[in-house]
């Protein structure tokens, strides 16, 4: 770096300093674009953001990603078989054509139509079954952090995993958060289970490895794999939640522009997605609660609870007693600390390869990229305008929506105050969230092909939209 290029950077660093970020005049292209790549590449040193978290995994794992487990839990993924309903699987709510995520505003759990994508149908559930790409980072999992690494670190299990019961901290002796995590799925009754199971978790877990025990291809792929499988003992049900989480540990795609051009590849992102950048880290303030920094882990979100102010959607037919005197609300992570001060508060979503999710919030209540970013610019204005109509929900979750105001009494301080842009900077940011935090090899033609062509089970599989 020249003398000229290090004064201005410093100099970059002193506006940031005291909040300030400017974006100068265009004076001739070759100047302008190199003031304006000065300027991002000093908010990303200031914010700690390296673009290299992407291929951390096996470093942090201390090993190397075992592909033959991977697979094995990719086939064990989309197989009804670990399904007590007989009709849904993981893949049902996590969609690959979705960067692994719903293909709903709001999840269709058990009895639904065997279709993943727009025309799936059957009961709702409470909320959007969030994307997995890249989930191997996160320090909290689910919309209300029910399942964290209490050290902050998800490769971390020395302080414990913690889980609501019965689990609680029981799950702690396995190797990472997505491991224990795994043991869950099967036994939520309106996402795979039904109601007509045994009474415990445990109960449940029995009656998936019977199933998987007397499936002939499932016992061959374990053998290949287990020792204690190829001399005869039976699959285990921790050996189902390595190979599922060994697959989760695949889907890492945090190789964006962004994290190209932090990397000293300038060229990598598009002067609006620059621009849109520095708002987001600058005058917008997004990154305030979308963090990139320490146990981030550059995925955009600080992991804790916000109320938002997010209007409250309801289905017309559902498999979840809502929560409130109606019926018609989301208490959030009320539901797990049984707080009321903790009422509405949900976990800050991650925002990388946002272009991939078919709808927006917890609840799915905007299905439009745009529309949920201007909401986030004035929460309060807009909340007495939404409509779910025009927001682009289903026709199920049109109807009459739960009380906002006693959600809006508690709404963050960070959104409280409206955030006027102008066309351009607007678009600006739309750029940088839609394209610049993509990773090229999130698009849904090439994660269709993690789509298995058959199921070891011989079970037929989702028609995947």
């Amino acid at each position: 770096m020249s003398i000229r290029q290090r004064k201005l950077t410093i100099a970059v660093l002193a506006l940031i300093a005291v909040g300030v970020v400017v974006i100068t005049p265009r004076t001739s292209a070759s100047s302008s674009d190199h003031f304006l790549d000065e300027q991002l590449t000093a908010v990303l040193i200031q914010r700690g953001f390296t673009g290299r978290v992407g291929s951390s995994v096996e470093r942090r794992l201390g090993r190397k990603i075992d592909n033959q487990l991977a697979d094995l839990g990719r086939l064990a993924f989309h197989d009804s078989l670990l399904g007590l309903n007989n009709d849904n699987s993981c893949s049902g709510c996590h969609s690959a054509p979705n960067g692994f995520g719903d293909s709903q505003s709001i999840a269709i759990g058990i009895e639904n139509n065997n279709v993943v994508g727009p025309d799936r149908a059957g009961p709702r559930n409470q909320r959007r079954a969030p994307m997995l790409l890249n989930n191997v980072f996160y320090r909290s999992l689910m919309w209300n952090s029910r399942f964290a690494a209490i050290s902050g670190d998800p490769f971390d299990n020395a302080d414990g995993f913690q889980f609501p019961s019965p689990e609680s901290f029981n799950l702690s002796y396995l190797p990472h958060l997505l491991t224990a995590q795994a043991f869950i799925p099967v036994t939520e009754n309106v996402e795979m289970a039904g109601f007509n199971v045994p009474d415990t978790h445990d109960g449940v877990r029995d009656v998936v490895v019977q199933r998987l025990n007397a499936s002939t291809q499932y016992r061959k792929l374990f053998a290949k794999i287990f020792p204690g499988v190829k001399s005869g003992g039976p699959i285990t049900y921790e050996m189902l939640a390595r190979a599922i989480a060994e697959f989760e540990f695949t889907l890492v795609f945090a190789d964006a522009p962004l994290d190209k051009f932090a990397r000293g590849q300038k060229n990598a992102m598009t002067d609006d997605e620059k621009r849109g950048a520095l708002l987001f880290f600058g005058s917008t303030n997004c990154v305030s609660c979308h963090t990139v920094s320490g146990q981030s882990n550059e995925m955009f979100s600080d992991f804790e609870m916000h109320v938002a102010g997010v209007p409250q959607i309801n289905p017309a037919v559902g498999n979840v007693v809502f929560d409130g005197p109606g019926a018609n609300e989301d208490f959030g992570l009320e539901q797990i600390t049984g707080n009321a001060n903790d009422r509405y508060a949900f976990r800050t979503a991650p925002l990388r390869n946002l272009a991939l999710q078919t709808a927006f919030f917890h609840n799915g209540s905007f299905t439009r990229l745009e529309d949920a970013v201007r909401y986030h610019l004035n929460a309060i204005g807009s909340a007495a305008s939404y409509n779910p109509v025009a927001a682009g929900l289903d026709a199920d979750l049109q109807g009459p929506q739960g009380p906002i105001a006693p959600v809006l009494a508690r709404i963050d301080p960070a959104l409280t105050t409206p955030i006027t842009l102008s066309t351009e900077e607007f678009e600006q940011l739309i750029a940088f969230l839609r394209t610049g935090l993509l990773d090229p090899k999130a698009n849904a033609h090439d994660l269709r092909k993690l789509i298995p062509a058959q199921l070891p089970s011989g079970r037929p599989l989702h028609v995947f939209q």
